[in-house]
């Protein structure tokens, strides 16, 4: 194993009386407890300062602040996970690393160097091992961020940034855990469209989502799932997620034509897919088809791919007036399979053949 690489990083001491109890894997939900310490990073005078590792704390911000009134605002989410063998692991960071790079650029925020966000998550999630969960179904959440902080009013760009680090030991998204969920299909709202932010990981199209997943939930839905702008009629993905379809024993899902968000666990699943021998396409399929085909029980199987959820099985989907069933509701054969292998992989009891796995040493 290599050592971690030497980068523009310091670690600031914290007092052992400072420390937070630890949570028990039991206790776990998703994104509600903090860890002690986070990353901080500034960027000012048109250049990225010394990183930091401190003490998980609030900031101070000016009301002025870009980032409140014009929403440059850019995230991440990966895991660390811990193996088998007592190994910390991380899945694919040097994806997430470039996909925060392009974030960054097409929300005109100045990007990181994809070493330094690995290198230095590396660093700052092996400071915390001490917090990642065990259990099978557990991880370290890893969200990085960056923001806009310069005080102006006025719509530009910002001269000044935050990139920050925080984790989170969290249990399954879902609080069904790996067990079918039920989504609702939005036909009046839109979460993104052809020449916009869409394929960026920016805070405004969760905002832009929102409204319709509470919707959604006060009818006793999971997620939302989102049709094309222009014709309201072809699926793209989930709230969450990405969306997987198999029909006669295809498996579809939308391609990536700047108003989906490109998935490290979707391109991971396609991988994996190709390669347990089922026949893949990249095709948006119309909601009349996806009708059309449960109905007649051609299409057997729905599945979301995402870091927070992995694989989440859908067992039911309502449009419109119709309320449908997939498959016979449960878990299907492929989801099954392609949860098993990836998840396989990255709590260590599956051969990791594609070199996919970077592991944290102290």
């Amino acid at each position: 194993m290599e050592p971690l690489k030497q980068i523009d990083l310091v670690i600031e001491d914290i007092d052992s009386n400072e420390l937070k109890p630890k949570v028990s894997d039991d206790e776990l939900v998703f994104g509600t407890h903090f860890t002690d310490r986070m990353l901080v990073r500034e960027y000012s005078n048109e250049k990225w300062q010394t990183g930091k590792i401190q003490k998980f704390h609030n900031f101070s911000m000016s009301p002025a602040s870009l980032v409140f009134h014009y929403g440059q605002a850019i995230f991440e989410g990966l895991k660390a996970y811990k193996q088998i063998n007592g190994d910390i692991a991380l899945f694919r960071p040097d994806k997430n690393a470039q996909r925060f790079y392009k974030s960054a650029q097409r929300m005109v925020m100045p990007p990181i160097d994809p070493e330094f966000f690995v290198e230095s998550i590396k660093k700052l999630v092996a400071l915390e091992k001490g917090w990642i969960p065990t259990k099978l179904g557990t991880a370290l959440y890893i969200r990085p961020t960056m923001i806009a902080s310069e005080a102006i009013l006025g719509v530009r760009p910002s001269h000044e940034y935050i990139y920050f680090v925080i984790l989170s030991p969290s249990g399954p998204y879902f609080k069904e855990g790996f067990a079918p969920t039920k989504i609702l299909v939005e036909d009046k709202y839109v979460r993104a469209a052809i020449g916009g932010v869409g394929e960026a990981k920016t805070a405004g199209n969760y905002a832009a989502s929102l409204y319709a997943a509470v919707k959604a939930k006060k009818q006793g839905y999971s997620q939302v799932l989102w049709l094309d702008s222009l014709h309201k009629k072809y699926v793209e993905e989930v709230g969450a997620m990405n969306i997987a379809f198999v029909l006669d024993d295809v498996i579809y899902t939308s391609p990536l034509k700047g108003t989906i968000l490109p998935g490290v666990t979707r391109d991971s699943v396609l991988q994996l897919s190709k390669d347990l021998g089922y026949k893949v396409k990249e095709e948006a399929l119309s909601i009349d088809k996806i009708e059309e085909t449960i109905e007649s029980g051609h299409m057997t199987e729905i599945f979301g791919m995402g870091t927070a959820a992995i694989i989440a099985p859908v067992g039911g989907i309502k449009y419109k007036d119709d309320i449908l069933t997939v498959g016979d509701g449960n878990i299907g054969k492929v989801t099954a399979e392609l949860y098993e292998q990836l998840t396989g992989i990255q709590y260590g009891k599956i051969e990791d053949r594609y070199d996919w796995i970077t592991k944290v040493v102290d």
